[in-house]
């Protein structure tokens, strides 16, 4: 039984209320003036304006790049992730809602979706912190304690699973470090945006190749280890499609090895501090019930920019496992929030209802070709009709999850 279900399970068992989280804010309070446009282009990232009060902000994003763009809400201190959204399509919009605490921000567009990003901008937010009120504070705060102790429930497995995982590896016993390989990364997939809220613990984690070379970062972490427990055919490509796979590259040797496994093992550390923190508690209960249901929304993001295509595991085609955690976690983060969503009218129960389908559909074509437990299929034994019907469904559920954090934060 995964964590998601025991998680899921107890929430059953705690009745049917309405979970959700601080930060519910009127619809009013949107109309007062926090709604901006922003405008991603090729080189720029053009923000309609730069203050607001504290609360609700809208972010409506149109790509205007000829690049699939992401548009970033960032802390302070320029890395922490406030919100994101990503995977925006040339000519297409997608839609920001967070719930901002007083201080100052950045926004950020990503034409490319790699590299440092253009058009970063200082966004300031003044006023009274956003708190917790009304009779539905103790329901917002189990949610919060709900999903802090889901998140460090799979970080408290992650770390154990890492240090076997790294042993196999560092040993050159590959046949068992590629057995636990899509195992292990379950845990960190299915709570992924936390890490990506961290800065450069994302990237030192789980950068594959292509991408650590766009942003000039050493390459480190699983799929740096991945391809040395999956030896790339003499022929084989990276995954850009187009540098040979031997160019520049040779096996590590035993102390590399050393090295990467044991960075592995202090980056999956660091993450188990950071969700046992004052910091993690405060960031959750800052973000409110939009942080919850923006971390659905990503994870699914995370399934449309890379698992999807086969392009994650490249070396290993334990894709599908990546997948599987991502709609897990999504799916997980979701329920947090789903009943609040449900109270908000009948446009709240029929969005409920589209998404829940939208869950369902995908898992349903997911099980199709394995399972966590029992394994799945490697990616390349998909068909093109496979990787339709998954695109499609992706689709189909993001457009509905996409209102989510809007319709909760009515």
């Amino acid at each position: 039984m995964t964590t998601s279900r025991r998680i899921l399970g107890a929430l059953a068992a705690a009745g049917a209320t309405a979970l959700v989280l601080s930060g519910c804010v009127a619809k009013a309070d949107v109309a007062a003036g926090a709604s901006f446009d922003v405008s991603s282009t090729d080189s720029a990232c053009s923000v309609s304006g730069a203050t607001a009060k504290s609360g609700t902000l809208v972010f409506d994003v149109a790509n205007e790049s000829s690049q699939t763009s992401e548009f970033y809400l960032l802390a302070e201190d320029g890395l922490r992730i406030v919100g994101e959204v990503e995977n925006i399509a040339p000519s297409a919009s997608r839609t920001l809602t967070v719930v901002a605490q007083p201080g100052t921000y950045y926004t950020l567009c990503k034409p490319g979706m790699v590299g440092d990003g253009v058009g970063k901008a200082e966004f300031t937010v003044t006023g009274d912190r956003v708190e917790v009120t009304g009779e539905d504070a103790e329901q917002k705060q189990q949610a919060v304690d709900l999903y802090a102790a889901f998140v460090k429930d799979q970080v408290g497995q992650l770390v154990p699973a890492v240090d076997t995982f790294v042993a196999a590896y560092e040993s050159g016993d590959d046949d068992a470090a590629r057995a636990q390989f899509p195992q292990v990364r379950a845990y960190y997939e299915r709570i992924e945006p936390v890490a990506e809220a961290l800065g450069d613990l994302d990237p030192r984690i789980d950068f594959r190749e292509v991408d650590a070379v766009a942003d000039g970062l050493d390459w480190t972490g699983f799929h740096r280890i991945e391809k040395d427990l999956w030896v790339p055919a003499q022929d084989a490509l990276n995954a850009d499609g187009e540098t040979p796979a031997w160019q520049d590259w040779a096996p590590s040797t035993p102390e590399e090895r050393a090295g990467y496994g044991d960075q592995l093992i202090a980056d999956a550390q660091e993450l188990y501090d950071y969700v046992h923190s004052d910091d993690f508690t405060t960031a959750l209960e800052d973000q409110g019930i939009g942080g919850i249901s923006n971390g659905a929304i990503a994870l699914l993001d995370e399934v449309a920019t890379g698992k999807i295509s086969g392009e994650e595991d490249w070396w290993s085609g334990t894709d599908l496992y990546d997948f599987a955690a991502n709609v897990e976690g999504s799916k997980m983060a979701f329920s947090l929030v789903q009943d609040f969503a449900a109270s908000q009218g009948s446009e709240g129960k029929t969005l409920v209802s589209e998404i829940e389908d939208g869950y369902a559909a995908l898992e349903s074509a997911l099980a199709k070709h394995g399972s966590l437990t029992d394994g799945f299929v490697a990616y390349s034994d998909l068909t093109e009709d496979d990787k339709r019907e998954f695109t499609d469904l992706i689709n189909a559920l993001a457009e509905p999850l996409s209102q989510l954090t809007g319709t909760v934060l009515d």
